[in-house]
């Protein structure tokens, strides 16, 4: 399999995945995002929007990374969540 076809197959498996943290869940979050749509767009939610502000905060810390080392970084996190 291919990095896409890998990626694919662990963003199916994540849906599997046991109950998570919310810090692992802004991690999946954020390397999906930086892997599909590429570095943060749009301004930061309201500070009342705390759902949004972390999801945000947490893709803008992924700014820079290359879709192909996300989507490495996604396929390796799922993978580790399910062999805990």
């Amino acid at each position: 399999m291919n990095l896409q076809e890998q990626f694919e197959d662990a963003v199916k498996r994540a849906k599997n995945l046991p109950n998570q943290s919310n810090n692992t869940l802004l991690e999946i979050y954020s390397l999906y995002k930086q892997a599909t749509e590429g570095d943060v767009k749009g301004e930061r939610p309201s500070m009342f929007d705390f759902k949004g502000v972390a999801k945000y905060d947490a893709w803008l810390s992924k700014k820079g990374m290359s879709k192909e080392e996300a989507m490495q970084k996604y396929i390796d996190l799922i993978s580790k969540l399910e062999s805990n």
